[in-house]
């Protein structure tokens, strides 16, 4: 059935307050700024459940984790009505399932789920409780708002192809070398060592050089592998950072050409600045 006018309209209002884009009015600023805020403070909770509260301290907390939830779930659901103007392309009902299989989505989603289990679900109130860190999912919905997520999310899908390509090879290592260390030590020590797996995480320590200390090698033959895989490690495990690091210089200097070229006029021939 079509929508009225006066329907298209509403929604358009809508999706303009909540869309993510730096075209924002007062109202737009200030539905982000509480958006923001009660991600905070929800955050803030999670880590306030850990400790044993005063009875009126919880309910307090309790109280503002049903408002938060309620404010969520109205966000969530305009977001869902108004996806079809976010795809205008689409059909509207596959506009709504490309944004509900979005990975924001699925944040706003799984943020809320827990809450509401109760009420479908005949769930143990301990499970719902391990649930609940769930929330801290919330703090990936501050990505919408700031241009920092933003630009680290820009370089992390720029350069997936080279971070994936590198922990790949990272992965491969570890493997190997864990593989290794237990035919060399598993003799000699049954117990640190008893199969491959137990032995990954050595290799996790050892090439993430953490170096936990409480799997080791005590042969001679482990003691020269395991410095082998050490020193790969370092310039292995180096090289997924120095790819982020690059990413983000070619980022910040994209966004300074971008800004120049805002700032300034150039010829259209020559590509020369016009000094007005």
């Amino acid at each position: 059935m079509a929508e009225t006018k006066q329907q298209l309209s509403l929604k358009e209002r809508i999706y303009n307050k909540i869309r993510d884009d730096d075209q924002n009015d007062l109202i737009s600023d200030v539905f982000d700024g509480v958006i923001i805020t009660l991600i905070i403070i929800n955050v803030l909770t999670v880590i306030l459940d850990t400790f044993t509260l005063p009875k009126a301290v919880s309910v307090t907390l309790s109280v503002f984790e049903t408002i938060s939830v309620v404010i969520f779930t109205i966000e969530y659901i305009a977001r869902v009505w108004t996806s079809d103007l976010m795809f205008p392309k689409l059909k509207p009902y596959k506009a709504r399932l490309k944004y509900i299989f979005s990975f924001m989505a699925l944040i706003d989603l799984f943020a809320i789920v827990p809450f509401y289990l109760p009420f479908v679900l005949p769930i143990d109130l301990r499970v719902l409780r391990s649930l609940r860190i769930i929330r801290l999912l919330r703090i990936f919905k501050v990505n919408r708002y700031t241009t920092a997520f933003v630009a680290i999310g820009n370089v992390f899908k720029k350069k997936k192809t080279q971070l994936l390509s590198s922990i790949f090879i990272v992965v491969i290592l570890m493997i190997i070398a864990s593989v290794l260390m237990y035919s060399v030590e598993s003799t000699a020590q049954p117990e640190a060592f008893g199969n491959a797996l137990d032995a990954l995480w050595w290799a996790v320590a050892t090439v993430t050089t953490v170096g936990y200390g409480d799997v080791y090698p005590i042969t001679i033959l482990g003691k020269i592998l395991s410095g082998v895989i050490a020193l790969l490690g370092i310039g292995l495990v180096a090289v997924p950072t120095g790819i982020i690091s690059s990413g983000f210089v070619e980022q910040i200097n994209k966004e300074e050409k971008k800004k120049h070229k805002e700032e300034h006029k150039f010829c259209p021939y020559c590509g020369h600045e016009l000094n007005e």
